[in-house]
């Protein structure tokens, strides 16, 4: 039976991944060379491929060097990584994938970029339960691909705030809950650039129970991202972002520390599991 070519509507990472395939055989390169070539493992170019990791734009840009197509693989990232984002959340995502530092406020639920398929499947099919199996899944597989840019070669500092709330609200079942509670710990433990505090309930709400994200790209200024039930906001004003830094600061002065946080996660993901 002929391989069939990965629909880009459905499955975004795999798309892409087919067409990175594609173009290493036909310049006739081992998968190691394309790693050496793009600086990059060849474990990752093995999973962009086989379409289980959606490639950073880092990786994209590399393609495009080594292959010889100035910014096909480039533009294709950006197509596969806008699908299934409200059109209001594109800015902020294509941000997002350039940063150099990531600071997360997240008082309700798992922050979207550190969230599992289940959890995250779960969000989405109580926020919108009206859409249908595969508008779900898209929505689902464009949370999946924030992740991308904390396995690039130079992955940004992530640092996030999470109240006890967001651990004790169950979402879609105990098991979904403590998967996710041990996918923290592990995020938290195999990478140096992620950071993780709770704020427990004893602490209440210091500075406010607002979703805000302050995001800093490689080359400008920190952004401050803000978001209601109908849309999102990027706002680059020097003196709201002077604010929202400082909320944040409280934040994270309030919280407990990261081992002591760990800890936390880890006996609220024991509590599910029993």
């Amino acid at each position: 039976m002929p391989h069939q070519e990965p629909d880009t509507a459905r499955d975004g990472a795999a798309y892409f991944g087919h067409e990175v395939l594609k173009f290493r055989k036909q310049r006739g390169m081992t998968q190691q060379e394309l790693a050496t070539d793009a600086g990059y493992e060849r474990p990752y170019v093995t999973r962009v491929e086989g379409g289980t990791l959606l490639a950073s734009m880092h990786f994209a840009e590399a393609c495009d060097r080594v292959f010889g197509t100035p910014e096909m693989f480039a533009r294709l990232r950006q197509r596969v990584a806008e699908r299934g984002h409200p059109g209001w959340f594109i800015r902020y995502a294509t941000i997002e994938q350039e940063a150099k530092c990531i600071l997360d406020s997240s008082p309700v639920v798992i922050p979207g970029i550190l969230q599992t398929r289940e959890y995250a499947t779960a969000i989405f099919r109580q926020a919108h339960p009206r859409e249908n199996a595969e508008s779900i899944a898209e929505r689902v597989e464009a949370r999946l691909a924030r992740r991308a840019v904390l396995t690039r070669p130079n992955p940004p500092l992530l640092w996030v705030v999470i109240h006890e709330a967001a651990l004790r609200m169950v979402m879609g079942s105990k098991e979904i809950m403590a998967s996710q509670l041990a996918s923290l710990l592990a995020d938290e433990a195999a990478s140096p650039h992620v950071t993780i505090q709770v704020l427990p309930f004893a602490q209440g709400l210091p500075a406010g129970a607002s979703l805000f994200i302050l995001v800093t790209p490689e080359k400008g200024p920190t952004l401050l991202y803000t978001e209601t039930m109908t849309t999102g906001h990027v706002d680059d004003s020097a003196a709201t972002v002077a604010e929202a830094q400082d909320r944040y600061d409280r934040l994270r002065a309030a919280a407990l520390p990261p081992e002591e946080s760990l800890a936390f996660i880890r006996q609220v993901m024991e509590e599910y599991e029993q």
